[in-house]
């Protein structure tokens, strides 16, 4: 166990003198896991902190205050400037709380940043498109984040290469977390 110890921690340079080993992570395949895993609780939380305050600047007075979380969706109902179901939304960011995603879409909708097209007689086929409103807030949106986000990430060396490797990684996870997911709901104990 020293061995395995020392080795993983040499891979995490200064860290080398911390213990990592916890009743989560007891080897270096569960130590490296743990760090993905603290990466996205760390990840996740800056990141609905940067749409928030992105959202806030996009946002004027007269517009019902809207979280990162309903910006980001609709970013997402713009998107190739086609109409989208709730559904579609859904699967787009692998959610399945909807009763969520329809109150961001009722919230969208009451600013005028979006609106609801024709369901011809199926509530469940309603989709959505953006309002001009919404092409100006999206805009705006974009706007901001090639201004204040790009150039950060732009400075990262070699960083499309970097992007899409950790893109394609977090991909796999999801899909890997997804699949764990699906197998404990199906064996718990009742």
């Amino acid at each position: 166990m020293n061995n395995e110890k020392s080795s993983v921690a040499a891979d995490y340079g200064p860290r080398e003198h911390f213990d990592r080993h916890w009743h989560m992570s007891t080897d270096s395949h569960e130590i490296a896991l743990s760090e993905i895993e603290f990466s996205i609780f760390r990840i996740f939380t800056a990141f609905n902190r940067w749409m928030d305050d992105l959202t806030r600047c996009c946002q004027d007075e007269t517009e019902q205050s809207c979280s990162g979380i309903d910006f980001a969706l609709l970013n997402l109902v713009r998107m190739h400037d086609r109409p989208k179901s709730v559904s579609e939304l859904a699967r787009l960011m692998n959610r399945d709380d909807m009763p969520n995603i329809q109150y961001s879409i009722r919230k969208l909708t009451k600013s005028g940043l979006i609106e609801k097209l024709g369901t011809q007689g199926n509530k469940k086929g309603a989709t959505y498109r953006t309002t001009d409103r919404g092409v100006v807030a999206t805009n705006l949106y974009a706007k901001y984040r090639r201004e204040l986000l790009i150039p950060l990430t732009r400075a990262i060396s070699n960083s499309d290469v970097r992007m899409e490797e950790v893109a394609n990684m977090l991909t796999l996870m999801s899909g890997i977390y997804d699949q764990a997911a699906c197998v404990a709901a199906t064996h718990r104990e009742i």
